[in-house]
């Protein structure tokens, strides 16, 4: 009964392969579609929601093209009440300035973590680690009245100076600079380059990945942040996107959803640009540093 159960089974299991094969796929694409579905609905509704005249989006009726075009007059509407590209540009600013200082601070760091040989390594990084688990609501209070002795509130600099350390940043760099090669390293020393000069020289270079996915979560980080500079900024001039998105929802535009969708996408659009510019980069990196 073994031999003759023998060829039946020889034949049945590729078929079985097969089909279990084609199910998984489906079912893992399914779930990744309808996690893409799931994701891109409120920014495709908040795009046909902008070009919705005020009639229609108060409808009962779903519809996600309008019957009448009234795109232009609700950009034109934020625009004109509020001053976005301000907003926008406040933005920039403030994720250019604490990207560069953490990127100055970090990558030393993680290349100190990473290769070289020192007392209370470990014991450094497992702290680096439970920095991590640290919220920025923790060193708020302390941080406002330093920041208030010294008359610095409402600066551009209050709003960047509590992420000029990013201890995320220290760990992703680590992971990755510890794939570098030593003999490379080794070889740097023995040609009579300093350590510092190894780190931006040879070392940065090759982190290009790293950096760009650890820009794009500091800038979609930092523009999305409204915490801190509800905080310490009072003055519109100086708002961040969401802050500006505050001052602009007052009672005239509050129920304007039409304008404040439009508002909303333009102050979204450069977080899209950034990301699709950086996409690739942005894969590399998380993949090549091991960050899940």
């Amino acid at each position: 009964m073994a031999e003759l159960a023998l060829p039946a089974a020889v034949s049945v299991t590729p078929v079985h392969s097969v089909l279990r094969r084609f199910l998984s796929l489906i079912l893992v694409h399914g779930v990744l579609i309808a996690g893409a579905i799931f994701m891109l609905a409120p920014f495709v509704w908040m795009l046909v929601t902008s070009i919705k005249p005020p009639s229609e989006i108060f409808s009962a009726e779903i519809s996600l093209w309008p019957k009448q075009f009234y795109g232009i007059e609700n950009f034109s509407f934020a625009m004109e009440k509020a001053p976005l590209l301000r907003f926008a540009l406040n933005g920039v600013i403030i994720c250019t300035g604490i990207l560069m200082v953490q990127l100055l601070v970090a990558i030393p760091c993680a290349y100190a973590l990473a290769k070289l040989n020192f007392p209370g390594r470990n014991a450094l990084f497992v702290l680096v680690l439970l920095g991590l688990c640290i919220p920025v609501q923790v060193p708020a209070m302390p941080l406002y009245i330093a920041l208030a002795h010294l008359g610095l509130l409402n600066t551009y600099f209050s709003m960047m100076v509590p992420f000029f350390l990013s201890v995320f940043a220290i760990f992703l760099f680590r992971q990755f600079f510890r794939s570098f090669p030593d003999d490379i390293i080794n070889a740097a020393r023995l040609d009579g380059m300093s350590e510092f000069e190894i780190v931006w020289r040879i070392v940065t270079p090759s982190a290009w990945p790293a950096i760009a996915a650890f820009s794009v979560f500091s800038t979609v980080a930092h523009w999305n942040d409204l915490y801190w500079p509800l905080i310490v900024i009072s003055d519109a001039k100086l708002a961040p996107p969401p802050l500006g998105m505050m001052f602009f929802a007052d009672a005239e535009t509050g129920s304007n959803y039409g304008a404040l969708t439009a508002a909303a996408t333009i102050l979204t659009a450069p977080l899209v640009i950034a990301f699709l510019v950086a996409r690739r980069r942005f894969i590399d990196g998380i993949t090549m540093t091991g960050v899940k």
